[in-house]
């Protein structure tokens, strides 16, 4: 069966999926598509199949795409009554491209694996600007002849496609990238605050880290958007606590300390006190505006 032949399911049209099962579509190949919501009018007036749950996608897609919040929406999908795992046959394959629980992940992949079917997780990084430019970073965890076999579809969607290793290795990718995501925007944040408060005009300032070895994608978009103060997501703080929660109940698992994420979710935890956790995560520097009781933009007294 070649790849055009291919009967493609994907399950979850919100922000990130919808442009992604797009894109799949603008490749010329026929989709199945499931959501709890509305059905995005681009998805909607396409050439894809509407179904009545996430098992009529199974019973007639050879691949299954899933694009949900979180680890009990991914094993809602796959085990519930109506879920996937019920419409599934020997040889079809699922790929969740949720950003979940690497833990839960292992026990997702054997649970399908048992009926037969392939599984690979393959978190994204990249948001929504990613999303609808095909350029998402995607980490994959699985077995190679699988990942090799959907590559191709991968390619519809991101850029940066990497195979990390075995089921749940491509979700610890994904967590390992929100951590360091968290951090730098914490950094960023103080470094901007710190140079407000002391007087110094924080974009000039940005601009000539722009220059250095401080230099950063957080930097280039997040302290710009401090700046400025444009708050609007983006990556909701919402999104980024539940990945931060991830990153700490795996490592309490693993038995690591990770002291410094701990205090970037406690920063995240602060902002949603104050109603944000739909503002973008850059608005991490708001709780520490209010420690200092100073704003980027102020003039220092």
């Amino acid at each position: 069966m070649t790849s055009s032949s291919l009967k493609i399911g994907f399950i979850g049209l919100g922000t990130m999926g919808a442009p992604m099962a797009s894109h799949l579509i603008q490749a010329g190949h026929h989709l199945y598509v499931y959501t709890r919501g509305k059905t995005p009018d681009a998805i909607a007036t396409s050439s894809a199949t509407q179904c009545l749950s996430a098992r009529g996608v199974a019973e007639r897609a050879d691949i299954v795409f899933t694009m949900v919040p979180d680890t009990p929406d991914v094993e809602a999908v796959l085990f519930a009554e109506d879920g996937l795992a019920a419409g599934l046959s020997a040889g079809k394959a699922v790929v969740d491209m949720s950003s979940i629980s690497p833990i839960a992940t292992k026990i997702f992949a054997q649970k399908i694996n048992a009926l037969g079917c392939d599984y690979l997780d393959a978190p994204v990084s990249g948001g929504e600007v990613g999303a609808k430019n095909a350029t998402l970073s995607i980490m994959v965890g699985g077995p190679d002849a699988v990942f090799e076999r959907i590559k191709p579809l991968f390619e519809c969607m991101g850029k940066n496609i990497t195979l990390v290793g075995a089921n749940g290795d491509g979700q610890t990718a994904k967590v390992a990238n929100q951590i360091i995501v968290a951090l730098n925007i914490e950094a960023v944040a103080e470094a901007l605050l710190f140079a407000a408060r002391a007087g110094a005009d924080p974009a000039r300032v940005r601009q000539a880290l722009m220059g250095g070895f401080a230099s950063s994608r957080i930097l280039e978009v997040h302290g710009e958007r401090m700046v400025r103060r444009t708050f609007n997501p983006g990556f909701r703080i919402g999104l980024h606590q539940k990945d931060l929660n991830l990153a700490l109940s795996s490592a309490r698992a693993l038995g690591v300390a990770l002291p410094n994420t701990a205090t970037a979710q406690e920063l995240f935890n602060s902002c949603a006190a104050h109603g944000g956790q739909a503002w973008d995560h850059s608005a991490m520097v708001k709780a520490l505006e209010k420690m200092a009781n100073f704003e980027i933009g102020q003039t220092a007294a």
